[in-house]
């Protein structure tokens, strides 16, 4: 197998090969402009590009070293974890995290207890997540009708309100739809209190990724008002709802329900096998945690509650890997505590 990295030229061999979003050429220009160095490498035999891994490179601040990440790769192999050590001495990094793309039901009896002696015994140790451990993932291969009555009742009594009491689903693809989840959601994150990425973070996607067909932008209207904005992504034969937004007014008319039900419906209209909700809490959630609402508002959608390999960052430099660590968990505590104090803040 011959290893090399992806010229610009290839682009659509290798998103053809890319298993994931953040794996696509179009996200790697992206974070292009969040400040990332983004390195593209293939897998190629016989000629045929068979794996492709895009891995991005950050500073540390007041550092020459960087740190990696490979988000939603594949399955960790021997090759992967070889060229990410030729990258990560090329580049000063005294580690790169991953986080595959590698998920199984709850309860699996396989499980992943080879893939994690493997990591652990090639110089990885478990990492800082970026991404949570669990997600929903809706298999929509049945019709629409067995898809609505598998939800829970309360779910489908939502659905129906929303449509009887008028709120209309609307596609609004463009730089206008664009400003107006931002808008909504300095509103949201006012309200609830939680981290955020930046309006120019939006701003910036929107032109890499606004015209490829990857990204979608679509809004629930009710008396000429949009409520909810979502940003939802669709590539290689699955739909992803990794962002969205809602304001305060309204909210008992339950726009947000019909949203997900019209995003089922719209990933079906164009052939999609499943849908994945982009995270969620584990199979015993905490009532009380912060993010209970949005995970049972997706359960009510009867998808397959499914585990992720995990956060495993592969340590390049080992003394300057546990410096990072410490800086690490001292810049989330800050982060934390700074979203603890915007919730006692009321919004204006």
């Amino acid at each position: 197998m011959i290893l090399r990295e992806i010229q610009a030229d290839e682009r659509k061999a290798f998103n053809e090969v890319a298993g994931h979003p953040l794996q696509s050429w179009e996200w790697g220009e992206f974070k292009k402009k969040e400040g990332a160095t983004v390195v593209r490498l293939g897998f190629f035999e016989e000629g045929k590009l068979q794996k492709v891994l895009q891995v991005f490179f950050h500073k540390i601040p007041t550092s020459s070293s960087t740190i990696g990440y490979l988000p939603k790769g594949y399955m960790p192999d021997e090759d992967q974890l070889s060229a990410l050590k030729q990258l990560g001495l090329k580049y000063k990094a005294v580690a790169v995290k991953l986080e595959p793309n590698v998920a199984l039901p709850i309860g699996s009896p396989s499980g992943f207890d080879q893939i994690k002696q493997f990591l652990l015994e090639n110089d990885c140790k478990e990492g800082r997540a970026l991404f949570t451990k669990y997600t929903f993932i809706l298999s929509l291969e049945p019709t629409e009708e067995k898809l609505f009555e598998s939800f829970k009742n309360k779910t489908r009594y939502n659905i129906r309100l929303a449509e009887k009491k008028g709120v209309v689903i609307r596609e609004n693809t463009s730089k206008e739809g664009m400003d107006t989840y931002i808008e909504i959601l300095k509103e949201t994150t006012q309200r609830q209190g939680f981290y955020a990425h930046t309006p120019k973070y939006f701003k910036e996607m929107w032109e890499e990724l606004g015209d490829t067909g990857m990204l979608k932008i679509f809004e629930a209207v009710y008396d000429g008002q949009v409520l909810t904005s979502w940003i939802m992504f669709v590539f290689q034969g699955t739909l992803y709802y990794p962002y969205g937004s809602s304001r305060n007014i309204y909210r008992e008319l339950m726009a947000n329900n019909l949203m997900m039900w019209d995003m089922i419906v719209f990933g079906k209209s164009l052939g999609l096998r499943s849908f994945d909700m982009w995270g969620s809490l584990g199979p015993d959630p905490d009532t009380k945690d912060p993010w209970y609402g949005f995970h049972r508002f997706k359960q009510g959608y009867s998808g397959q509650l499914s585990e992720f390999i995990g956060t495993y960052d592969y340590v390049i430099n080992a003394p300057m890997y546990t410096l990072y660590r410490l800086a690490e968990s001292a810049r989330w505590s800050f982060l934390r505590t700074k979203s603890k104090i915007a919730r006692l803040i009321p919004s204006k």
